[in-house]
């Protein structure tokens, strides 16, 4: 029998700074549910592959 497995996440943005060229800074909070984990991130890049490697897509 097939075992499913959940992994959910919660993905907050938050405006951290505008350089000088008008260039939006972001950093984005992941919140991996089941473990109840909050890591930073600079770029949704990053987030991203934080993910994928919980889920074992990576």
């Amino acid at each position: 029998m097939e075992q499913k497995q959940i992994a959910s996440f919660v993905i907050r943005f938050h405006l951290a700074d505008i350089d000088e060229i008008g260039k939006k800074k972001w950093r984005i909070k992941v919140t991996h549910v089941q473990e109840d984990i909050e890591i930073l991130f600079e770029t949704i890049d990053e987030a991203t592959s934080y993910m994928k490697n919980i889920i074992g897509d990576s």
